[in-house]
């Protein structure tokens, strides 16, 4: 119940009522959520990996093509996207701190973690029904800073300690 009610509150963002009920979430559950988008966005690969008749491995039992996919596309896949996070997450701890916000990495990570839901779910919807170049990714890139930029504005400032 607790992922459903982070995916409804992801769809909301970057709207102040949604920011503070992500904040609520805790950590590891966040961690799991990612696994499972990412799993979500895996899986049109994941078909034209099991349906392709040519190519590494296509003679291959599926058993032994769904630990190939797992660990040469899910795994680095997941690992670049949290790395990514992490990098936005560290940015954006600069942008707080100049925007004199209350902001600390692990909450930056955490909403940039959610703001990746749309474009990802996005992502695979299309995957399914077009080729899609790899490229496009930079637009849900910038739609993820671009939210994650809102959300930090919805905090409120510093308090100035005399």
């Amino acid at each position: 119940m607790i992922f459903f009610n982070a995916f409804l509150d992801s769809l909301k963002l970057p709207s102040k009522r949604a920011v503070f009920q992500l904040n609520r979430i805790g950590m590891d559950i966040t961690v799991i959520y990612m696994f499972i988008i990412m799993a979500i966005v895996a899986i049109p690969a994941l078909l034209d990996r099991l349906t392709g008749t040519s190519g590494p491995g296509a003679d291959m039992a599926v058993f032994f093509q769904l630990i190939y996919f797992f660990m040469f596309y899910y795994l680095p896949l997941t690992i670049i996207v949290f790395v990514v996070l992490s990098g936005i997450a560290y940015i954006f701890t600069w942008i707080a701190k100049i925007l004199k916000r209350k902001l600390r990495f692990q909450l930056l990570w955490k909403m940039g973690a959610y703001t990746t839901t749309i474009p990802f779910l996005l992502y695979a919807v299309i995957a399914l029904l077009f080729t899609v170049d790899d490229s496009m990714m930079w637009l849900f890139f910038i739609y993820s800073i671009c939210i994650l930029l809102k959300i930090v504005t919805v905090y409120p400032r510093r308090k100035k300690r005399t």
